[in-house]
């Protein structure tokens, strides 16, 4: 199995157009902290089209997080809006585009259990 944060950029990457997003259009930069290291994702969204690069170029939202932390989220094990409001991830720029991101990630678990 690669690497979580890969995989799961990867997999956004490929998917192309989101309907949930298609009233969105910014991007959004993470870096994620893993021991001295720092690794980066450029998201770009425009009305609904995903792009993703390893770009190093400004974002209307930087979203700074641990790896760790970051796979649960993306795992859905972690709501990415609630760590910010916590303190457990650093947003910077537009908070309005980490909302919108929210979207896409998926939801808990259970409830995805309870979904099929």
């Amino acid at each position: 199995m690669g690497d979580p944060p890969s995989s799961f950029f990867e997999a956004l990457s490929s998917s192309g157009h989101d309907p949930l997003l298609a009233q969105a259009t910014g991007t959004l930069r993470f870096e994620l902290r893993e021991g001295g290291t720092t690794h980066r994702w450029l998201v770009s969204v425009d009305r609904g089209e995903i792009s993703v690069s390893r770009a190093r170029r400004k974002a209307d939202c930087v979203i700074r997080a641990d790896k760790a932390l970051f796979e649960g989220i993306a795992r859905g094990e972690v709501n990415a809006t609630a760590a910010a409001l916590r303190g457990a991830i650093e947003v910077e720029g537009d908070p309005r585009l980490l909302t919108l991101f929210q979207r896409i990630l998926p939801g808990p678990p259970a409830k995805r259990r309870r979904a099929r």
